[in-house]
């Protein structure tokens, strides 16, 4: 992606949990001269309470958001969701329905919607990095509807014009009424430590699906 951009590019390690993470953060704004962060999740998923159906994979954005509140002392955090419903986890009603508890505590700060000039760029960008969740919101941004099979048939999004759509969000504000996985890790020191703090509440993660995949494999 650094060569396909043709610009550094940040990788966030995310195992040793949210303070960790968070100084990662901060280390790569410094070197960047950047001060905002943008932690902008594809589908929905980090607007998740956990007993939403579809939900699959709520581990690292739980963790990074956790962290973006951790390091927002230093780097100023701003929060987004690009496509909702474009990963097959959260449908669109459901993210819309986030939306709108963000709105009522005075988090939703406002919508960009995708232009065809950065369709076609984030196209090219996932011939380079597959991306299925992202590759929908294109197929949204050019007018195609109804229901898409992704990740090997194990999940269908649903097309609509919303996934088109990416929703700014405060994250402290967020954070402190909305997010409830986020806050249930915000503790862990390690990603261990976040996936069993989500287990306590009931909630099955990605590291959970990755290893009965691999006891399977």
């Amino acid at each position: 992606m650094a060569a396909h951009l043709g610009t550094p590019t940040v990788l966030v390690e995310v195992s040793r949990g949210p303070g960790p993470a968070a100084e990662g953060v901060v280390a790569a704004a410094e070197a960047l001269d950047c001060d905002l962060a943008i932690y902008l999740d594809v589908g929905g998923d980090a607007l998740a309470r956990g007993a939403e159906p579809g939900l699959a994979s709520p581990l690292c954005d739980a963790v990074m958001l956790a962290a973006a509140v951790a390091a927002a002392d230093r780097v100023a955090p701003l929060g987004a969701v690009f496509g909702p419903g474009c990963d097959g986890e959260l449908t669109p009603d459901e993210v819309v329905d986030r939306i709108r508890e963000l709105a009522a505590a005075g988090a939703w700060l406002g919508t960009w919607g995708l232009t065809q000039p950065v369709a076609s760029e984030l196209e090219a960008a996932a011939g380079i990095v597959p991306t299925e969740a992202s590759l929908q919101a294109v197929r949204c941004a050019r007018g195609e509807t109804g229901d898409a099979e992704i990740r090997d048939g194990r999940a269908r999004a649903r097309l609509t014009p919303l996934g088109a759509l990416t929703f700014f969000f405060d994250v402290l504000t967020a954070h402190e009424r909305e997010l409830p996985l986020a806050r249930a890790v915000a503790g862990a020191g390690s990603l261990d430590e976040a996936r069993d703090a989500l287990a306590a509440l009931g909630v099955s993660t990605e590291l959970d699906y990755q290893r009965r995949a691999a006891r399977e494999r």
